[in-house]
């Protein structure tokens, strides 16, 4: 199952891709695998070694029983000494590769999540309105770690896995060809089974990154949206929702897992089925005196290290279809669509006059939905403008572009003469303050919060904008005053505390335009007649935007534009508009009906 906007991307595509991504690591990588190597072949000569020293063991017994001479063991202690040196340089070997891929694993590891991060940031708001913010923090977390710990410990151990094998194939050729042949035999039915299991479960592992995406999505949502939730007595739905997700992750789970799970056990049972026959056929070797018991003993513990790699790789077979599942949703969403890349000949104006100019704008969230039509009006600098009209009608939509949150399908918006394409976003967001009716504040004090308009204000200036916004009279009845520490839903302050705390982080940027969406819509009436007050001072010569559903507030605005249906219907002042008695007037009389 896969997200909306998420392309397929097939097992060598997500390889290459993941190979790329490991090109500056190159060289460390090879290193990692040389040393992965070098263990491993210092691994292999261990039982030959053995062996012999067996054989000498075995010949000196012998003697001593037929009483022609001893045991000599200078040469069997020197053999050990041997032995122990290159067991002792393997595990050394091993560590290094192993520090080495850890850090490896965990560059990359950083690069994806800051290319993540990068790209979060270029892509579309349209993005995110059919994306859950579970679903983006899942390939973030779930996926990337998925990847870091698959490169981690899997990939050293597949060189390793293969050197051993071909390592233990050529010893076990220096002992008996035909026992080899017996061994090697059972080779082609263990890769036909890992293959047969790995294409059936593939598809599940597939399924199963998805619906954990899904799953954290939903609690997401739950979490932060439980206040709604339990006054709607949604608690049961939620439920039922998160066990369908849950049940759906579970069967794509079970089925992955038990099919993967399969290739151990099958691997088992044609590894013994190979032991049984090198056994019988050592046995008639050593019966006939073909081969010495140190070298039977050295090639069981052979088969038994020959066994051991394939089975390693059926089990990394396992880990990587988890893998390649997740790095196919990173890639993805690396992948999608960004924003219309900035102009190069960027223009960067230094302070707006704040001369808005909306011709011929046409707009839909949706390809083929157009919710405003042919829009086109003339702001001056200094105005104060007010946007009314029904839920809907496209008032918020209309400072979403003038922000360039969106981008227009036709026509265009010029501040001061210049299009705002032609500017950097950053640069054209600089120049504009916001107050949304839905606040945000993130996990800090509240002087971080009301800073966040301005990073370099000091601290004088954050008290003075919490002043004219009438926010710094409650502050200081909180617990440590402007140091308090806000939560991460910031509900340890009230809904007109934290709308308060949102227009002095505007009044703190002092911002050429001003945008205010429903800004007063969360606080009493006294305190709205205050920040009424507030935001005329503010708004005093500059090119101001208001969103209200209350139309006594905006009537000593400069020009009231009255929308519908994303159309402007009527513009004009609030005494011209009601002395016309058309749409306007109805609106603004219905508030005092009943």
């Amino acid at each position: 199952m896969m997200m909306p906007g998420e392309k397929a991307r097939d097992f060598k595509g997500t390889t290459r891709k993941l190979l790329e991504y490991m090109r500056p690591y190159w060289w460390t990588t090879i290193l990692v695998l040389l040393f992965a190597i070098g263990s491993t072949v210092f691994t292999i000569v261990g039982p030959k070694l053995m062996g012999t020293a067996t054989n000498k063991l075995v010949e000196g017994i012998m003697a001593k029983v037929a009483r022609a001479g001893g045991i000599d063991f200078t040469a069997i202690g020197r053999i050990l000494i041997w032995l122990a040196v290159l067991y002792g340089v393997s595990t050394l070997l091993g560590y290094i590769q192993g520090y080495l891929m850890s850090g490896v694993a965990m560059k990359i590891s950083y690069n994806l999540r800051e290319r993540i991060a990068a790209k979060i940031d270029r892509l579309p708001l349209k993005y995110f309105d059919r994306t859950t913010h579970g679903e983006v923090l899942s390939r973030v977390t779930n996926d990337v770690d998925t990847v870091s710990n698959t490169l981690n410990q899997s990939l050293s151990q597949i060189v390793s896995s293969v050197a051993l094998l071909l390592g233990i194939v050529v010893m076990m050729l220096t002992i008996s060809w035909l026992m080899t042949l017996a061994a090697v035999l059972v080779l082609p039915l263990s890769m036909m089974l890992i293959m047969l299991i790995v294409k059936q479960s593939q598809r599940f592992f597939k399924t199963q990154q998805a619906y954990l995406g899904h799953i954290n999505g939903h609690v997401e949502e739950m979490y932060s949206g439980h206040l709604v939730m339990k006054a709607f007595n949604g608690e049961a739905r939620s439920v039922a929702i998160f066990e369908e997700l849950n049940r759906e992750l579970y069967r794509s789970g079970w089925k992955s897992q038990f099919l993967s799970g399969l290739m151990m056990p099958l691997m088992g049972f044609v590894g013994n089925l190979g032991y049984v026959v090198v056994s019988l056929i050592g046995g008639l070797l050593a019966v006939s005196g073909k081969i010495l018991i140190g070298d039977i003993l050295a090639f069981i513990q052979y088969v038994r290290q020959f066994n051991h790699p394939i089975q390693q790789v059926a089990n990394i077979a396992n880990v990587l279809q988890s893998t390649m599942a997740a790095a196919e949703r990173v890639f993805a969403f690396l992948d999608e669509e960004e924003e219309i890349a900035e102009p190069e000949d960027a223009v960067c104006p230094a302070q707006l006059r704040g001369a808005v100019q909306f011709s011929n704008v046409h707009f839909g969230y949706v390809p083929g939905k157009t919710i405003i039509h042919d829009f086109s009006v003339v702001i001056k600098p200094g105005q104060k403008v007010a946007i009314v009209g029904p839920t809907g009608a496209g008032k918020t939509t209309l400072v979403k572009l003038l922000m360039r949150f969106y981008e227009l399908n036709s026509g265009s918006i010029t501040i001061d003469g210049v299009d705002v394409t032609q500017m950097t976003r950053n640069d054209l967001r600089a120049q504009i303050g916001m107050v949304l009716q839905d606040t945000w504040l993130f996990n800090g004090s509240i002087r971080e919060n009301v800073r966040f308009g301005r990073p370099d204000a000091d601290d004088t200036a954050v008290v003075e904008a919490a002043q004219a916004a009438y926010a710094d009279h409650f502050v200081h009845t909180l617990p440590h005053g402007y140091d308090m520490e806000l939560n991460e839903e910031a509900n340890n302050i009230s809904q007109g505390q934290k709308q308060l705390l949102t227009i002095a982080r505007a009044v703190l940027k002092d911002p050429s335009i001003l945008i205010l969406d429903e800004a007063t819509s969360s606080v009493d009436t006294r305190t709205e007649v205050l920040i009424q007050k507030a935001m005329a001072r503010l708004m005093h010569g500059r090119t101001s935007f208001i969103i209200a559903h209350r139309l006594s507030t905006i009537r000593d605005a400069d020009l009231i534009l009255v929308m519908r249906d994303g159309d402007i219907v009527e513009q004009g002042r609030h005494e011209a508009l009601l002395a016309a008695g058309g749409f306007y007037a109805e609106l603004y009389n219905s508030q005092f009906e009943g």
